[in-house]
């Protein structure tokens, strides 16, 4: 082997390391942010930003990142215990989640870009809801069997660790997608700007307030959603959903607002309709804008070229002088006598 190939393959290894690396760093950096909210043993969360983070990385990497990915869910794992063989268990489970859900994807032909309907359904009910069963039924039953959890605790542990998955996919992986497409916009009015703050603004504001308030004020975060979806599309969508399920998590560890005066199991059912509601409608919504105005786009463009391909064809003519193909209405007919 020539020196110049062999330099080649250390540089190449070398690039895949630090990336594995900055996998297992990423990964461990969102579990500690997931963490502080948790609501089960210490280490159960109602959001697992992890999940959203493994499936972004396979989406833009490939499956050769999955190592890094097993990495940083051991060393999460590995801190909160119970011990080895449990901790190795759980860390298969986080692995094998987001590489199933990947690959379900990858099966439909999925868009990072986000940018059709099918793409929205598949990352929520492929990418999420179904990928998401595997580390969600296989932590729980590692945690039963090694006694970290009583048997009567199964099912509310398994619904906190499921939908903490889910909305780790549906939360996180749509704003990290949207983060990578955005670049400085140059030449935008500054109404524009002012509505994009305003937007941010008023999403958390409202999120504050109907998650903190006696009366159930939740479905008033929808009307934002429904704003940054048809100006900013994804772009827009992404953040108002993070911002809107992070202030109700926070609400919900804190039994505050309508979460109050509710055990475990409530309080994860109004959480994640409320998460889910809020996921679905950013990314259903932002989707079908984002299809239509390309559509619209594609339109126009035919339209140019056939009016392109007319010029062409008749060039001393114009479209204002082009006859109607449309008949004329009888009361504008002339009618002769035979």
């Amino acid at each position: 082997m020539s020196n110049a190939a062999r330099d080649e393959r250390l540089r190449r290894y070398t690039v895949q390391g630090l990336q594995l690396a900055a996998v297992a760093a990423a990964y461990y950096v969102s579990a500690k942010i997931g963490l502080q909210q948790q609501l089960v043993r210490g280490q159960v969360t109602p959001m697992w930003p992890p999940t959203g983070v493994a499936v972004v990385v396979l989406l833009l990497w490939g499956l050769r990142m999955w190592p890094g990915i097993a990495l940083g869910a051991f060393v999460v794992n590995v801190m909160l215990g119970p011990s080895i063989l449990p901790v190795l268990a759980i860390a298969v489970g986080n692995t094998l989640a987001p590489v199933c859900a990947y690959l379900l994807l990858r099966r439909v032909g999925f868009h990072a870009a986000l940018d059709r309907l099918q793409d929205a359904l598949a990352l929520v009910f492929l990418g999420a809801l179904g990928g998401m069963l595997i580390s969600a039924t296989l932590g729980t039953t590692v945690l039963v069997a090694s006694g970290a959890l009583a048997v009567h605790d199964f099912w509310p542990t398994w619904s906190v660790w499921w939908t903490g998955d889910a909305m780790g996919v549906l939360v996180i992986a749509p704003f990290l997608l949207a983060v990578r497409t955005v670049r400085w916009p140059r030449g935008v009015p500054v109404l524009r700007w002012v509505e994009a703050v305003a937007l941010l603004g008023g999403t958390a504001a409202v999120g504050v307030v109907a998650t903190h308030s006696s009366v159930d004020l939740l479905f008033l975060v929808v009307p934002f959603l429904i704003w940054a979806a048809f100006r900013f599309q994804l772009v827009g969508a992404a953040p108002c959903a993070l911002i809107a399920s992070v202030i109700a998590i926070d609400a919900g560890a804190a039994g505050a607002g309508p979460f109050s005066g509710h055990d475990l199991l409530a309080k994860m059912v109004i959480l994640q309709a409320f998460n889910g509601t809020v996921s679905l409608t950013a990314l259903l919504l932002s989707a079908v804008v984002t299809e239509q105005n390309r559509t619209l786009r594609e339109i126009e463009g035919a339209c140019e070229r056939l009016k392109e391909a007319l010029s062409r064809l008749a060039p001393d003519e114009t479209l204002d002088h082009w006859p109607s193909s449309r008949p004329e209405r009888p009361d504008r007919q002339k009618w002769h006598r035979p």
